[in-house]
């Protein structure tokens, strides 16, 4: 059993546990996406409680690996940064993959980030990722994700 002797000890070791539940959840299964000749691999928050914990309390991220969030449709989608270490920029995707919209996020910023069109899938990269690579409203990701089903 473990002591805690003050309420700031028992909420920073209930941050610590969260954070630490937060990275071990996260094995989400994954899918190689391509943005022209860049390769990403991208973890699949398909699952409510996946969209909902995204990229939460995470320190790092590698530098081609992102989060493709998936939704039952399409809807005007809408993301913030509360409890998100990480700087990134986001790309609200068509169903075909075009890019929609582009948007850069602050770490633990409230701000809602919301696509310019109803999409169906949005994908999460370290901050800076499209911008380096000209990769604008227009481009297409390419990927299973984004092919008609047969």
């Amino acid at each position: 059993m473990i002591r805690v002797r003050s309420l700031a000890s028992f909420l920073s070791l209930t941050a610590l546990v969260g954070a630490a539940w937060a990275q071990q959840a996260q094995r989400l299964a994954t899918v190689p996406l391509r943005a022209g000749m860049h390769q990403i691999q991208a973890q699949l928050a398909i699952e409510p409680e996946q969209r909902a914990l995204g990229l939460m309390h995470r320190r790092d991220m590698p530098q081609h690996e992102g989060m493709l969030f998936v939704f039952e449709g399409r809807d005007i989608q809408c993301f913030w940064m509360r409890n998100t270490l990480l700087p990134l920029s986001i790309a609200f995707l068509a169903d075909d993959g075009r890019i929609v919209s582009l948007a850069e996020m602050k770490p633990l910023d409230e701000t809602s980030h919301c696509s310019k069109e109803p999409v169906r899938y949005a994908l999460e990269m370290n901050q800076g990722w499209f911008a380096k690579r000209g990769l604008k409203a227009g481009a297409r990701i390419e990927g299973k994700p984004f092919q008609p089903a047969p």
